[in-house]
């Protein structure tokens, strides 16, 4: 299986903009600019937030899977990632860390085992695995 997404970017870093598709047509055209990646801009999406979409959903199946083979599916789980991009040391940008964080609905699993379920599913999550940044996850059990 692959997965494909497509760039036109058009000018410099600073002063271009562009536009990111994705190959499932799921998304088109979502805009992008380096003053939305270092600032927030309105209307435009970050290769950071893309990447906050793609671990917060890998995690979330990762997860699902981990509780449901231990008899315990869950009800529901509601997974935030947060990605922190900023300069580095030396020069230049990097992404620094993603951090998750978990609330979900499990039948018959105590706060304890929800959470090592959790740190499973973040070591488990193939995206996590293509990460090699700081990482971290919070599992609340509601």
């Amino acid at each position: 299986m692959q997965s494909r997404a497509t760039t036109q970017w058009e000018g410099d870093l600073m002063s271009g903009k562009g536009k990111t598709s994705a190959g499932s047509g799921t998304f088109r055209d979502l805009n992008l600019s380096w003053k939305a990646r270092t600032e927030g801009a309105a209307s435009n999406t970050t290769p950071e937030e893309l990447l906050a979409s793609a671990h917060a959903s890998c995690f979330s199946m990762a997860l699902s899977h981990a509780l449901a083979q231990g008899g315990h599916a869950p009800k529901r789980l509601d997974t935030t990632c947060t990605v922190e991009f900023g300069p580095k040391q030396g020069g230049g940008f990097e992404v620094k860390s993603s951090s998750l964080g978990v609330r979900g609905q499990v039948p018959g699993v105590d706060q304890a085992a929800f959470q090592k379920a959790g740190e499973g599913a973040k070591t488990g999550c193939p995206i996590s695995s293509a990460l090699k940044i700081q990482m971290s996850v919070k599992a609340t059990l509601q």
